[in-house]
């Protein structure tokens, strides 16, 4: 038998998931192994360091991100971009969760956001700076009275001259004051009778400096229990301009500019926030997998450290039957969120798909994590682990992008009609 000492030199250290068919191809599996290089020996030694301070991203980190790609994923080639598509963008940000939930999150504040303007040279000129890291931005959705229910909103945008004026109050936007624009949905007008919700709401472009905020604007951190590496913040629109040209979807901008687009154009700022929520759903999942898996590897590593009544924990049939289950619920979301990448990247509709990957497997990373909470033990309870981290992460994963409940919703809508009573 061997010794105790020799068990701990020779600790089986965690497989990391590879890529199979259908989903294999050489040039997939090389950015993989390259995200997972990056997050193990640049983003998780940061993260270590400055998440238990609540410290920010730093540019140094953002600067690497930027060199490899990582911001323009999903915009085109022709643009500066890798050319990839959705599959890959959720591959890169498991990988990056993996380290540190938030460098995977910033992710997303680029991807050609804030770019689809109406004049073409210069949506051109912002493509290539969000390919490069250097039109990165924070996207302003949810209010005090209006979070799941966007057609709420009631942030008001009124026409003065070449100029819009915007004022209300918008919160949960991530980002904001260290953004290069803050892409505000805003109401320009009522629903007529009769007609949806959602007709009159815009989505406009606030470019602003990085580090401030422009005048009429005022921001309010958030303290938040995890989900460090930037800040959240509270918004107050009081008086803030914003150039008529400004607006985020071409033909709802065409139609500011005078260029009648008809009906496709007057739904336009909801569709276009509804667009960003489906793949935003997905990321989401890809991350929440991304918190699992870390939580996972830590506790195969730790179970074999920890030892009790003369053995390593990792003996136990109680302990290693929980980490059984673990690894396949882990497994089955992944399975799902490259599923419904793969719809997404094919131009598929799958508004359900989405609303099902992000519910399962936000769930699972709650459970997960938990279980690896449990399974470190008192220790897990530290600070001076990092599965805390994971933990309190996975909890925000099922609450923003559109809550579990709200998912429900949205699948239940989707598979049942409701009586004409309701």
């Amino acid at each position: 038998m061997t010794s105790s000492q020799e068990r701990r030199t020779g600790l089986l250290e965690p497989q990391p998931p590879v890529l199979l068919p259908p989903w294999h191809t050489p040039e997939r599996e090389a950015l993989q192994l390259q995200a997972r290089r990056f997050a193990a020996e640049e983003v998780l030694p940061v993260a270590d360091e400055l998440d238990p301070r609540k410290g920010l991203l730093p540019e140094s980190l953002l600067a690497r991100m930027a060199e490899l790609g990582y911001f323009g994923i999903t915009v085109p080639a022709e643009h500066g971009g890798l050319g990839l598509g959705v599959f890959e963008y959720c591959m890169v940000s498991e990988e990056l969760a993996r380290a540190w939930m938030s460098s995977a999150s910033i992710l997303a504040r680029a991807q050609g956001l804030g770019t689809a303007v109406a004049d073409a040279a210069r949506r051109e000129e912002l493509l290539r700076r969000s390919a490069k890291g250097e039109w990165i931005g924070a996207i302003a959705l949810s209010e005090p009275d209006a979070g799941s229910d966007l057609a709420g909103v009631s942030t008001r945008a009124v026409l003065d001259g070449d100029e819009w004026v915007v004022t209300g109050h918008k919160r949960w936007c991530g980002n904001a004051e260290a953004a290069d624009f803050i892409q505000v949905l805003v109401r320009e007008r009522d629903p007529e009778p009769g007609e949806s919700r959602s007709k009159g709401l815009v989505n406009l472009l606030l470019e602003k400096e990085r580090g401030s905020f422009p005048p009429g604007l005022t921001g309010t951190p958030i303290d938040k229990i995890g989900y460090h590496g930037f800040l959240t913040w509270d918004l107050v629109f009081d008086g803030v301009r914003i150039p008529r040209a400004d607006v985020v979807d071409e033909a709802r901008a065409a139609e500011v500019a005078g260029d009648e687009q008809g009906e496709a154009a007057e739904r336009a700022g909801f569709a276009a926030a509804q667009a960003f929520l489906n793949t935003a759903r997905v990321h989401t999942a890809a991350r929440a997998v991304g918190l699992a898996r870390a939580a996972l590897e830590d506790s195969v590593v730790y179970l074999q450290e920890r030892e009790q009544f003369g053995h390593p924990i990792a003996d136990f049939q109680a302990l290693r039957f929980a980490v059984a289950e673990m690894a396949a619920q882990i497994e089955q979301s992944r399975a799902f969120y490259r599923q419904v990448a793969h719809l997404v990247d094919l131009g598929v509709r799958c508004e359900r798909e989405a609303s099902m990957v992000k519910l399962e497997a936000t769930e699972m990373a709650v459970r997960v994590t938990n279980q690896a909470m449990q399974l470190h033990g008192g220790n897990g309870y530290t600070t001076e682990r990092q599965v805390e981290r994971h933990w309190r992460d996975a909890r925000l994963t099922t609450i923003f992008e559109g809550t579990s409940e709200i998912q429900k919703r949205i699948i239940s809508d989707r598979l049942l009609p409701r009586s004409p009573l309701t």
